[in-house]
């Protein structure tokens, strides 16, 4: 039997399982709020797993080991940066958004909580918030979609097209049925696919190269620098690159996780999973980007399919090294980082459309089949609009998801923060801080001479958190409402610690 024959075998396994899952979770979602948010019903380790495979997209198998293939161990802060990040993130934010969305009329998106949490009445705040996920989401997506045309074309020779819209199709088809839970559960299944890749392959790599020593030995031949940590960069340079770990505070997509747990005394459990998760599998990324190197000097017959960006070469590895069989699942793995991050998107955008924006523009009660076919109405658009972006094969996948993610962070991040842990903020704070790190991002980000000095998430964070605490400041006034669920919010808290 030909190798793509078992490889094709392989990736149908997995398709059909995803579709399964998805179909499967169609019949959990009963209402807007199940299909948004599941219901709050995810375990710690479902959350743990389906926020780490959402979060890590086809960055963590494509763009990070041809990063370390390219240039070495200087492209490594960015993932210990978002390492720390992460820990924070549910360390600070998960318990505390967990309570305090409930506590502010059981919010079930990041626009209606700071919507409720600030008592924004001019709707200013909820729709400027919706707007910002549709934009940003919409490029992250589209970087998704053109990570699974990379992967078809590299591994199948099938034009990047085709391999698009087959990646997208499949993605949004039990997306568009399973909703938040249906993401959630692939997102799980998909990170110890994910997990077991990237474990997998580095260990029967370093078999080929003379094992640790011989890829030590190999890796400094070809490049002398590639194992430092510091030829190449800058100081402002590495903290432009570990400052990737602010943007977790700021992300829909991970923190709705935090909001859809079964209770807040299950964050820890969720912290400790997924942080193990998420640093076996960025050892594995590097690790094979590095080992990459070796291999492909050590062996010379062996082609590079991607020699601009190296972002094939965990793809090549598993194609030359394993049974194509095996090798399948392998690319199976690197699927399931696309997809689980454009299932988790797509359910985001859904929401900002069906549950935020038409929330603003009528006062109409939906039904509970109307609520669940405008979710679905969303996915498509959004999905639609992602795949026009997406056509050009030459898009960068780590440009792509560079810019959203800085985006959110700088927008987004600040706002949770500070509506976590400050009772002054106030909804012109918000907005005020809101817009101009948006502007920033896009200023910074679209000038090759700024975006090149420092990555544009840090000026559009410092931006936003000094304007919307000086706002806020000045139009403080006291809301005993608004107070009193930051105070019960603040008692469950303590409970929790006890």
């Amino acid at each position: 039997m030909a190798s793509s024959t078992w490889q094709l075998i392989a990736l149908a396994i997995y398709f059909a399982g995803m579709i399964a899952i998805g179909f499967w979770a169609k019949g959990k979602n009963e209402n807007l709020d199940d299909y948004v948010l599941g219901g709050r019903s995810l375990s710690p380790a479902t959350a743990a797993l389906s926020a780490g495979a959402a979060d890590m997209s086809g960055w963590l198998l494509m763009g990070l080991p041809g990063a370390l293939y390219m240039t070495g161990f200087a492209e490594a802060w960015m993932a210990i940066g978002l390492t720390i990040g992460a820990w924070v993130n549910w360390k600070l934010v998960a318990p505390r958004l967990r309570i305090y969305t409930e506590v502010t009329k059981n919010a079930v998106t990041v626009p209606v909580f700071f919507h409720n949490r600030l008592r924004d009445n001019t709707k200013l705040l909820r729709v400027l918030t919706s707007l910002i996920t549709l934009i940003f989401f919409t490029f992250y997506a589209s970087s998704g979609m053109v990570a699974g045309g990379k992967f078809f074309q590299s591994s199948f020779a099938l034009d990047f097209h085709w391999g698009m819209l087959l990646i997208a199709g499949i993605t949004v088809l039990y997306t568009l049925f399973g909703g938040f839970l249906g993401a959630s559960y692939t997102d799980m299944v998909q990170g110890l696919l994910m997990l077991a890749a990237l474990l997998l392959l580095p260990i029967m790599a370093l078999f080929y190269v003379g094992g640790p020593a011989g890829a030590v030995e190999t890796i400094q031949q070809v490049n002398p620098t590639a194992l430092s940590w510091f030829a190449g960069t800058s100081f402002l340079g590495i903290i432009s690159a570990a400052a990737w770990g602010l943007g977790y505070f700021g992300q829909p997509h991970i923190i709705t996780r935090f909001m859809a747990l079964r209770s807040a005394a299950d964050a820890p459990t969720g912290r400790r999973i997924g942080i193990g998760w998420m640093v076996l599998t960025v050892v594995g990324a590097c690790s094979a980007g590095l080992i990459g190197i070796a291999f492909f000097a050590k062996h010379p017959e062996a082609t590079l399919t991607d020699t601009d960006a190296a972002e094939s070469v965990f793809l090549d590895l598993s194609q030359i090294l394993l049974h194509p069989f095996i090798s399948g699942f392998i690319l199976s793995a690197v699927l399931a980082a696309v997809m689980s991050t454009l299932s988790s998107q797509l359910v985001v955008c859904s929401s900002a459309l069906a549950e935020d924006l038409f929330g603003v523009v009528s006062s109409r009660k939906l039904s509970n089949s109307e609520g669940l076919w405008l979710g679905r109405a969303g996915v498509l658009v959004i999905s639609l609009i992602a795949g026009v972006l997406a056509w050009n094969p030459d898009s960068s996948v780590l440009e792509l998801v560079s810019f959203a993610w800085a985006g959110f962070g700088a927008a987004f991040g600040p706002l949770v923060l500070l509506s976590l842990f400050w009772k002054k903020l106030t909804n012109w704070g918000a907005i005020v801080g809101l817009i101009a790190a948006t502007i920033t991002v896009f200023v910074w980000g679209t000038n090759e001479a700024l975006h090149s000095t420092m990555y544009e998430i840090v000026p559009g964070f410092i931006v936003n958190i000094v304007l919307a605490v000086v706002v806020s400041l000045v139009t403080y006034k006291h809301n005993p409402e608004i107070e009193a669920e930051f105070e019960e919010t603040q008692a469950q808290m303590r409970a929790l610690k006890r």
